[in-house]
């Protein structure tokens, strides 16, 4: 490996806008604020939502609850 060509590699603070605050190590100079961390985001929370937006769900539901249910015998 050739000395002198690789950044630095400091330790930074990071902050969340949750307010969570953690150190890690990058080439970037000074703290990085970021807008959502593993501590907030709705993946590792488990707290995800479905947004339902104008009603876009219940309409998908509602198609295909009809090609789901049992098709009633023709009366003989």
């Amino acid at each position: 490996m050739k000395a002198a060509i690789h950044p630095a590699y400091n330790e930074v603070r990071v902050h969340c806008a949750c307010g969570n605050a953690f150190v890690t190590r990058s080439t970037h100079k000074g703290d990085i604020g970021v807008e959502i961390c593993s501590n907030c985001h709705p993946f590792f929370t488990g707290k995800q939502k479905l947004m339902d937006t104008a009603g876009r769900v219940e309409r998908f539901r509602r198609k295909y609850a009809k090609k789901d249910a049992p098709a009633t015998p023709a009366a003989k």
